[in-house]
């Protein structure tokens, strides 16, 4: 039974997930853990709810063994796919994702701005935006056309 009041105590949770080789007991989880979304399959309880709490641990201590396996199983699969390389990775990913969305917004909003007192700002056929490069003289050369996306 984890009847943290606040988010925490996920890896309490976790860990007892991922002990339970045997596929057997049940997990009383807080509502209030962060470990609460990941685990559904867990009894989801309100530790301020005593009453609701007394009937979660009732039910929990008589689960059916097939249904503690099944819900064990499902648990153990979620801590197993969940790990700390898959979240660091994501972290990884979503800090490249902002750092990119950040640097080409911040790139194409300069661009604009520099160029658009001279009227440089432009839009093709299609009606996209446009920075037209023209009397800038860049390693790009004179006059060419560059969409703010590609910076």
């Amino acid at each position: 039974m984890v009847t943290s009041l606040h988010d925490g105590m996920n890896l309490v949770a976790k860990e007892f997930v991922a002990a339970r080789e045997d596929e057997q007991g049940v997990l009383l989880l807080s509502s209030f853990a962060g470990a609460a979304k990941e685990l559904p399959e867990s009894i989801i309880i309100n530790p301020y709810d005593t009453c609701g709490t007394a009937d979660a641990l009732l039910r929990g201590l008589t689960m059916s063994p097939e249904e503690q396996r099944e819900r064990m199983r499902r648990m153990r699969e979620t801590v197993r796919e969940n790990n700390i390389y898959r979240w660091a990775g994501n972290m990884l990913l979503d800090g490249a994702r902002l750092r990119k969305r950040h640097h080409t917004a911040h790139v194409t909003a300069r661009l604009a701005r520099q160029h658009s007192a001279r009227g440089a700002l432009g839009r093709t056929p299609l009606g996209r935006n446009v920075v037209r490069l023209v009397s800038m003289g860049t390693s790009m050369g004179k006059g060419k056309s560059v969409e703010p996306n590609h910076f």
